[in-house]
């Protein structure tokens, strides 16, 4: 007696594994795809009131750091590194949020996925 594979001739099993492979391609295009974009932004970061502007790009690279000339003391250089730290900081926070929360977008529609980034 032979056995009978559930779903006929169309391979069943086969079938789904090689849909999933096409699926996490498309996932993984999508993903190099989105990355490569992300690194391209530009976001601008004020501190200290507008003191300091610090520019970086996707990849967490300083692009320019802008420092108005009343707020240099020679006198009190720490409060200038203060506004700097801050400002760098704050740059790198908001990169990271974006690239998570697009990143989700498209991980979120792979089950086991969301938040992977």
């Amino acid at each position: 007696m032979k056995a009978r594979i559930p779903g006929g001739r169309g391979g069943g099993a086969q079938s789904n594994i090689s849909a999933m492979l096409r699926q996490a391609q498309k996932l993984q295009e999508d993903m190099a795809a989105l990355q490569a974009e992300l690194d391209e932004r530009e976001y601008a970061v004020t501190a200290g009131g507008g003191a300091v502007t610090v520019k970086i790009n996707g990849k967490r690279e300083i692009l320019s750091i802008d420092i108005q000339p009343e707020i240099v003391d020679p006198d009190d250089i720490e409060t200038l590194s203060d506004i700097l730290t801050a400002a760098i900081n704050e740059a790198i926070k908001r990169v990271d949020e974006t690239n998570s929360s697009e990143m989700s977008k498209i991980t979120g529609k792979m089950p086991g996925l969301p938040g992977m980034f």
